[in-house]
Protein backbone atom coordinates (compact mmCIF):
# COMPACT_ATOMS: atom_id res chain seq x y z
CA UNK A 1 0.00 0.00 0.00
CA UNK A 2 1.55 3.35 -1.05
CA UNK A 3 2.20 5.87 1.71
CA UNK A 4 -0.28 8.74 1.98
CA UNK A 5 0.56 11.88 0.03
CA UNK A 6 1.31 14.69 2.53
CA UNK A 7 0.01 17.30 0.09
CA UNK A 8 -3.26 15.47 -0.51
CA UNK A 9 -3.83 14.75 3.18
CA UNK A 10 -3.20 18.31 4.29
CA UNK A 11 -5.21 19.85 1.46
CA UNK A 12 -8.17 17.54 2.10
CA UNK A 13 -8.27 18.52 5.78
CA UNK A 14 -8.03 22.24 5.10
CA UNK A 15 -10.65 22.12 2.34
CA UNK A 16 -13.14 20.40 4.64
CA UNK A 17 -12.49 22.94 7.39
CA UNK A 18 -12.86 25.80 4.92
CA UNK A 19 -16.15 24.50 3.53
CA UNK A 20 -17.59 24.18 7.03
CA UNK A 21 -16.43 27.67 7.99
CA UNK A 22 -17.69 29.26 4.76
CA UNK A 23 -21.17 27.78 5.27
CA UNK A 24 -21.29 29.01 8.86
CA UNK A 25 -20.37 32.57 7.90
CA UNK A 26 -22.93 32.60 5.08
CA UNK A 27 -25.70 31.57 7.48
CA UNK A 28 -24.63 34.19 10.01
CA UNK A 29 -24.44 37.01 7.45
CA UNK A 30 -27.79 36.07 5.91
CA UNK A 31 -29.54 36.10 9.30
CA UNK A 32 -28.01 39.47 10.13
CA UNK A 33 -29.08 40.96 6.80
CA UNK A 34 -32.64 39.74 7.41
CA UNK A 35 -32.84 41.65 10.69
CA UNK A 36 -31.31 44.72 9.08
CA UNK A 37 -34.02 44.69 6.40
CA UNK A 38 -36.61 44.92 9.14
CA UNK A 39 -34.78 47.87 10.69
CA UNK A 40 -34.70 49.61 7.32
CA UNK A 41 -38.44 49.04 6.95
CA UNK A 42 -38.92 50.96 10.19
CA UNK A 43 -36.78 53.82 8.86
CA UNK A 44 -38.84 53.98 5.67
CA UNK A 45 -42.03 53.96 7.73
CA UNK A 46 -40.68 56.92 9.71
CA UNK A 47 -39.70 58.72 6.46
CA UNK A 48 -35.99 58.61 7.28
CA UNK A 49 -34.96 57.93 3.71
CA UNK A 50 -31.35 59.11 3.96
CA UNK A 51 -30.66 56.85 6.93
CA UNK A 52 -32.32 53.97 5.11
CA UNK A 53 -30.12 54.52 2.04
CA UNK A 54 -26.97 54.44 4.15
CA UNK A 55 -28.09 51.31 6.00
CA UNK A 56 -29.07 49.49 2.82
CA UNK A 57 -25.53 49.93 1.47
CA UNK A 58 -24.36 47.76 4.37
CA UNK A 59 -26.85 45.07 3.34
CA UNK A 60 -25.62 45.20 -0.25
CA UNK A 61 -22.01 44.80 0.86
CA UNK A 62 -23.00 41.89 3.10
CA UNK A 63 -24.80 40.15 0.27
CA UNK A 64 -21.86 40.67 -2.08
CA UNK A 65 -19.67 39.01 0.56
CA UNK A 66 -22.13 36.12 0.97
CA UNK A 67 -22.15 35.58 -2.81
CA UNK A 68 -18.33 35.59 -2.79
CA UNK A 69 -18.21 33.02 0.02
CA UNK A 70 -20.65 30.83 -1.90
CA UNK A 71 -18.35 30.87 -4.93
CA UNK A 72 -15.31 30.05 -2.79
CA UNK A 73 -17.22 27.20 -1.15
CA UNK A 74 -18.00 25.80 -4.59
CA UNK A 75 -14.35 26.04 -5.61
CA UNK A 76 -13.30 24.21 -2.43
CA UNK A 77 -15.81 21.46 -3.17
CA UNK A 78 -14.46 21.22 -6.72
CA UNK A 79 -10.87 20.82 -5.49
CA UNK A 80 -12.01 18.26 -2.93
CA UNK A 81 -13.72 16.26 -5.67
CA UNK A 82 -10.59 16.36 -7.86
CA UNK A 83 -7.96 16.02 -5.16
CA UNK A 84 -6.69 12.80 -6.73
CA UNK A 85 -5.92 14.71 -9.93
CA UNK A 86 -4.08 17.38 -7.96
CA UNK A 87 -1.97 14.74 -6.21
CA UNK A 88 -0.89 13.05 -9.45
CA UNK A 89 0.21 16.12 -11.43
CA UNK A 90 3.13 18.40 -10.78
CA UNK A 91 1.66 21.15 -12.96
CA UNK A 92 -1.78 22.64 -12.40
CA UNK A 93 -4.54 21.13 -14.51
CA UNK A 94 -5.89 23.78 -16.95
CA UNK A 95 -9.44 23.09 -15.82
CA UNK A 96 -8.52 23.90 -12.21
CA UNK A 97 -6.22 26.85 -12.82
CA UNK A 98 -8.91 29.54 -12.53
CA UNK A 99 -10.49 28.15 -9.32
CA UNK A 100 -7.06 27.70 -7.69
CA UNK A 101 -5.84 31.17 -8.61
CA UNK A 102 -9.15 32.63 -7.45
CA UNK A 103 -8.70 30.97 -4.05
CA UNK A 104 -5.11 32.23 -3.80
CA UNK A 105 -6.23 35.77 -4.66
CA UNK A 106 -9.33 35.82 -2.43
CA UNK A 107 -7.95 34.01 0.63
CA UNK A 108 -6.21 37.05 2.07
CA UNK A 109 -9.20 39.29 1.36
CA UNK A 110 -11.74 37.37 3.42
CA UNK A 111 -12.11 36.77 7.15
CA UNK A 112 -11.82 32.99 6.75
CA UNK A 113 -8.50 31.94 8.25
CA UNK A 114 -8.96 28.37 7.01
CA UNK A 115 -8.75 29.69 3.45
CA UNK A 116 -5.27 31.02 4.23
CA UNK A 117 -4.18 27.47 5.02
CA UNK A 118 -5.63 26.23 1.73
CA UNK A 119 -3.79 29.02 -0.08
CA UNK A 120 -0.46 28.10 1.56
CA UNK A 121 -0.84 24.42 0.62
CA UNK A 122 -1.61 25.32 -3.01
CA UNK A 123 1.33 27.74 -3.24
CA UNK A 124 3.66 25.08 -1.82
CA UNK A 125 2.41 22.68 -4.50
CA UNK A 126 2.44 24.91 -7.59
CA UNK A 127 5.13 27.45 -6.70
CA UNK A 128 5.49 31.15 -6.04
CA UNK A 129 5.46 32.13 -9.73
CA UNK A 130 2.04 30.52 -10.08
CA UNK A 131 0.79 32.46 -7.06
CA UNK A 132 2.39 35.71 -8.22
CA UNK A 133 0.41 35.57 -11.46
CA UNK A 134 -2.82 35.31 -9.46
CA UNK A 135 -1.90 38.17 -7.13
CA UNK A 136 -0.42 40.55 -9.70
CA UNK A 137 -2.73 39.89 -12.66
CA UNK A 138 -6.13 39.17 -11.07
CA UNK A 139 -8.12 40.72 -13.93
CA UNK A 140 -6.86 38.03 -16.33
CA UNK A 141 -6.10 35.03 -14.10
CA UNK A 142 -8.86 35.18 -11.47
CA UNK A 143 -12.51 34.31 -12.13
CA UNK A 144 -14.27 37.55 -13.21
CA UNK A 145 -17.08 37.18 -10.65
CA UNK A 146 -14.58 36.74 -7.82
CA UNK A 147 -12.48 39.69 -8.97
CA UNK A 148 -15.57 41.90 -9.34
CA UNK A 149 -16.93 41.06 -5.88
CA UNK A 150 -13.57 41.86 -4.30
CA UNK A 151 -13.38 45.22 -6.06
CA UNK A 152 -14.32 47.89 -3.53
CA UNK A 153 -16.73 50.41 -4.99
CA UNK A 154 -19.93 52.03 -3.73
CA UNK A 155 -23.20 50.50 -4.96
CA UNK A 156 -25.00 52.37 -7.70
CA UNK A 157 -27.96 54.60 -6.90
CA UNK A 158 -30.15 52.32 -9.02
CA UNK A 159 -29.18 49.26 -6.98
CA UNK A 160 -29.77 51.05 -3.67
CA UNK A 161 -33.20 52.23 -4.85
CA UNK A 162 -34.10 48.73 -6.05
CA UNK A 163 -33.30 47.26 -2.62
CA UNK A 164 -35.37 49.93 -0.86
CA UNK A 165 -38.31 49.29 -3.19
CA UNK A 166 -38.30 45.56 -2.45
CA UNK A 167 -38.01 46.14 1.29
CA UNK A 168 -40.92 48.60 1.17
CA UNK A 169 -43.04 46.13 -0.81
CA UNK A 170 -42.18 43.21 1.46
CA UNK A 171 -43.21 45.11 4.60
CA UNK A 172 -46.10 47.00 2.94
CA UNK A 173 -44.59 50.45 3.59
CA UNK A 174 -46.09 53.40 1.63
CA UNK A 175 -42.62 54.65 0.75
CA UNK A 176 -42.31 57.72 -1.44
CA UNK A 177 -40.13 55.85 -3.95
CA UNK A 178 -42.92 53.42 -4.86
CA UNK A 179 -45.51 54.02 -7.61
CA UNK A 180 -48.45 56.13 -6.50
CA UNK A 181 -50.99 53.30 -6.59
CA UNK A 182 -48.84 51.05 -4.41
CA UNK A 183 -48.33 53.85 -1.89
CA UNK A 184 -52.08 54.42 -1.76
CA UNK A 185 -52.82 50.72 -1.25
CA UNK A 186 -50.23 50.36 1.51
CA UNK A 187 -51.45 53.55 3.22
CA UNK A 188 -55.02 52.22 3.29
CA UNK A 189 -53.80 48.93 4.75
CA UNK A 190 -51.88 50.84 7.41
CA UNK A 191 -54.95 52.88 8.34
CA UNK A 192 -57.07 49.73 8.66
CA UNK A 193 -54.46 48.12 10.89
CA UNK A 194 -54.13 51.23 13.06
CA UNK A 195 -57.82 50.97 13.95
CA UNK A 196 -57.15 47.56 15.46
CA UNK A 197 -53.90 48.56 17.17
CA UNK A 198 -50.44 49.17 15.73
CA UNK A 199 -47.01 47.85 16.41
CA UNK A 200 -44.79 45.13 15.09
CA UNK A 201 -45.24 41.56 16.26
CA UNK A 202 -42.59 39.16 17.42
CA UNK A 203 -39.59 38.92 15.14
CA UNK A 204 -38.15 35.77 13.68
CA UNK A 205 -35.74 35.58 16.61
CA UNK A 206 -38.57 35.71 19.15
CA UNK A 207 -37.73 39.20 20.43
CA UNK A 208 -40.44 41.84 20.81
CA UNK A 209 -39.67 45.06 18.95
CA UNK A 210 -40.99 48.48 20.03
CA UNK A 211 -44.29 49.66 18.58
CA UNK A 212 -43.90 51.66 15.38
CA UNK A 213 -46.86 53.52 13.91
CA UNK A 214 -47.83 52.69 10.37
CA UNK A 215 -46.73 49.05 10.57
CA UNK A 216 -49.27 46.26 11.18
CA UNK A 217 -49.33 44.25 14.39
CA UNK A 218 -48.69 41.08 12.46
CA UNK A 219 -46.90 41.34 9.16
CA UNK A 220 -49.38 39.77 6.69
CA UNK A 221 -48.38 37.56 3.81
CA UNK A 222 -48.23 40.15 1.03
CA UNK A 223 -49.85 39.53 -2.37
CA UNK A 224 -46.50 40.48 -3.88
CA UNK A 225 -43.64 38.82 -2.03
CA UNK A 226 -39.93 38.55 -2.63
CA UNK A 227 -37.68 36.21 -0.74
CA UNK A 228 -34.64 38.25 0.32
CA UNK A 229 -32.43 35.19 0.27
CA UNK A 230 -33.23 34.59 -3.41
CA UNK A 231 -32.14 38.06 -4.45
CA UNK A 232 -28.59 38.95 -5.30
CA UNK A 233 -26.62 42.10 -5.87
CA UNK A 234 -26.61 41.28 -9.57
CA UNK A 235 -30.36 40.61 -9.61
CA UNK A 236 -32.03 42.74 -6.94
CA UNK A 237 -35.51 42.03 -8.35
CA UNK A 238 -35.93 38.24 -8.39
CA UNK A 239 -39.10 36.38 -9.33
CA UNK A 240 -42.26 37.32 -7.40
CA UNK A 241 -45.64 35.84 -6.59
CA UNK A 242 -48.98 37.56 -7.11
CA UNK A 243 -52.16 36.33 -5.37
CA UNK A 244 -50.52 32.95 -4.85
CA UNK A 245 -49.44 32.57 -8.50
CA UNK A 246 -45.77 32.47 -9.46
CA UNK A 247 -44.55 35.14 -11.84
CA UNK A 248 -41.28 34.21 -13.51
CA UNK A 249 -40.59 32.00 -10.57
CA UNK A 250 -37.24 30.36 -10.19
CA UNK A 251 -37.64 28.23 -7.08
CA UNK A 252 -34.51 27.39 -5.21
CA UNK A 253 -33.70 23.68 -5.04
CA UNK A 254 -34.45 21.93 -1.79
CA UNK A 255 -31.38 21.83 0.43
CA UNK A 256 -29.62 18.54 0.14
CA UNK A 257 -27.43 16.82 2.63
CA UNK A 258 -23.90 17.80 1.66
CA UNK A 259 -21.30 15.11 2.09
CA UNK A 260 -17.63 15.83 2.43
CA UNK A 261 -17.09 14.93 -1.24
CA UNK A 262 -20.00 16.20 -3.39
CA UNK A 263 -21.46 14.36 -6.35
CA UNK A 264 -19.25 15.22 -9.34
CA UNK A 265 -22.08 15.63 -11.88
CA UNK A 266 -24.02 17.94 -9.57
CA UNK A 267 -20.89 19.94 -8.82
CA UNK A 268 -20.11 20.32 -12.53
CA UNK A 269 -23.61 21.68 -13.21
CA UNK A 270 -23.35 24.19 -10.34
CA UNK A 271 -19.90 25.27 -11.49
CA UNK A 272 -21.10 25.79 -15.08
CA UNK A 273 -24.13 27.79 -13.89
CA UNK A 274 -21.96 29.94 -11.66
CA UNK A 275 -19.62 30.90 -14.52
CA UNK A 276 -22.50 32.24 -16.64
Amino acid sequence: MPPPNPFGTRLRIQLKLSISRLRHIQQKETALAKQQRRDIAQLLSNEKDESARIRVENIIRQEINVELLEILELYCELLLARIGLLEQRRECDPGLEEPIKSIIYAAGRTDVKEMLQVRDVLIAKFGKEFARDALENPSTSVAPRVYKKLTIEPPSTELVTAYLEEIARTYRIPWSGLPEQERKDFSEEGNDDDEGGGGIGVTDTGLQLPSVGGLPEKIPVPPISVSPAAASTENPRPGVTFQGQNIKSSPAPAPAQKSDIPDFDELSKRFAALKR
